[in-house]
Order: structure tokens, then sequence, then C-alpha cells
């Protein structure tokens, strides 16, 4: 039990800061990636036994914490106010086009499902091939090119026709 122990602190230790950094940018909150963090790490102990492979404990905890992240966008109430905390202290002095654009893109990304989501973050931020994000979802690779074309079809959509709006002097 000690070993597991040592072993599992090993595991979480080595991949708490990645798996944080891959839930916040598919959930897009502080608060519910860390919960998604946590809850994958709590399931992640109660299955240990069922790590087979040591080599493959990334794609395992992939997998959970895309789960824990369906979660939480389930219990995520059904409307959230567009308002964002501003950073008192910008280490980049942002111009208006650049928060625009920045909010346009956080726009169309909250439009995706939260399995478009996964797959545009495990294959983009991540850096995981097609057959890669088949096996830590499980689900065959065909699944995972159709999410991420379509994923990345509404993104396009969405950000076109903001830009449409913003050219007729609308408001995004």
């Amino acid at each position: 039990m000690a070993n597991d122990k040592e072993a599992f602190t090993a595991l979480v230790v080595g991949s708490r800061d990645r798996l944080f950094s891959v839930a916040y940018r598919i959930l897009r909150d502080r608060a519910r990636a860390e919960d998604a963090v946590q809850q994958t790490f709590l399931i992640a102990w109660q299955q240990l036994h069922k790590l087979r492979d040591v080599s493959k404990a990334d794609a395992w905890f992939y997998r959970l914490l895309v789960n824990a992240c369906r979660t939480e966008m389930r219990n995520v109430r059904r409307w959230e106010p567009g308002l964002r905390l501003v950073d008192d202290h910008p280490s980049v002095i942002d111009d208006h086009r650049v928060i625009a654009q920045r909010d346009e893109i956080e726009r169309a990304f909250r439009m995706l499902t939260t399995e478009q989501r996964a797959v545009l973050v495990l294959h983009h931020y991540v850096g995981l091939s097609g057959e890669e994000i088949s096996r830590v979802l499980d689900v065959p690779t065909g699944t995972v090119r159709s999410r991420l074309h379509y994923a990345r079809n509404l993104m396009r959509s969405t950000l076109e026709a903001d830009s449409q709006l913003d050219a007729r002097g609308g408001v995004a």
C-alpha cells in the first residue's frame, strides 16, 4: 500500500500542472478546472488497480480528465454572465483589437461541445495525433477526425459571423 501511495504521488506530481492546463483550456474557468483535476485524481486513486501499464498513465489521466470536464460542463448553470475579471496588472499592454479578437475566439470556443473542446485542446495544445486522441478518449479515429473537423468549422463560422456583424457596425 505504501508503494502504491508513493507511485501515485509521483504520477500526480508529474501530471498535475499539465492536467490543470488542459482542463482550463476545455472549461475556461479556473475553479471548475481545479475541480475537474481533483475529481480526476480521486477517481484515479479509486481505480488505480485498473492501471496495468504505468507508461500509459498519461493517456489514462487524460481520459479521466475529459470525463471529469464533461461532468463539470453538465453541472454548470446554463446561463453564465459574460463578465470576466480583468487582470489589474497585465504583463503585456493589449490594444482594443487584440482584446476583441480574444473575446471573439472565446465566444466561438464556448459554442463547442465538451467533446469538440477536448479534441481541439488535445490536438492543438497537447499535440496528440488523431490516433493518440482516439486511444485517450476510447473512440474511433474517425470520430476524432469528425469532431476536430466540426469543431474547426463551427469556430470558423462563428468567427466569420462575428466579423460580418462587426463590419456592419453591430455589436458582437
